[in-house]
């Protein structure tokens, strides 16, 4: 049985719920604050970060720390369905944009919108900064111009398939949207696109988050916007 510690408006653990749900892996949570440094988070990683995945499959026990190396471990150990595509030069493109998302994005819109919305609320760190909220979303506008850019002749981020890039741009996003902070009706192309993601079966969990005092945008959970 594997065990997902995760904090719901992470990223980086919604990318492991995606990918453990499109894979249709059994398992167990345990919602983690890692603010608050919980015992049972640092005795698996002793960063203090989530999402951490435990697997006791066939006997023995593993720990797979990162969103990165768990949903590798998770194509491996659950090769169906592949979330990869099948040449080379295609698997390359699917990891260069995931991780696009996973430090570029994340760096350059999640640093300061996520922070100043989220962060900053769920740890007492005080009223969100006027100036960074106008710098994540004008870096937020030239990140969905590139998306809006590579769908004009893809179905899907990284090509024609449903890919590790589309979960991690899905999984970015969908926190952002939770905040009501995507300006989805100017890029039409990934409106479009994050449609079709969030009406998928495992983005299900995802759309019935919801977190005390931080209630989500009106048209989160909504599959037609």
């Amino acid at each position: 049985m594997r065990h997902l510690y995760f904090w719901p408006l992470d990223p980086f653990s919604r990318q492991v719920r995606l990918v453990l749900d499109e894979k249709s892996v059994r398992y167990k949570s345990t919602l983690v604050e890692p603010w608050k440094r919980p015992e049972d988070l640092l005795t698996l990683n002793p960063a203090g970060i989530t999402p951490v995945l435990t697997d006791n499959a066939g006997g023995q026990d593993r720990v797979v720390i990162e969103a990165r190396a768990i949903v590798e471990y998770l194509e491996e150990t659950t090769p169906s369905p592949c979330l990869l595509p099948g040449g080379p030069a295609d698997r390359a493109e699917a990891r260069r944009l995931v991780e696009w998302f996973d430090r570029k994005f994340d760096g350059e819109v999640n640093a300061y919108l996520l922070h100043e919305k989220l962060e900053k609320p769920v740890q007492g760190l005080g009223a969100p900064d006027p100036q960074s909220m106008r710098d994540g979303r004008e870096h937020l506008k030239g990140h969905m111009e590139h998306m809006a850019w590579l769908l004009e002749s893809r179905d899907g981020l990284a090509g024609p398939r449903y890919t590790l890039a589309d979960i991690a741009a899905a999984a970015h996003l969908s926190c952002l949207d939770y905040l009501g902070e995507v300006p989805w009706d100017q890029f039409e192309p990934v409106k479009h696109w994050y449609q079709r993601v969030k009406c998928r079966p495992a983005f299900r969990g995802l759309l019935e988050d919801k977190l005390p005092g931080i209630p989500p945008s009106a048209h989160y959970a909504d599959l037609d916007f």
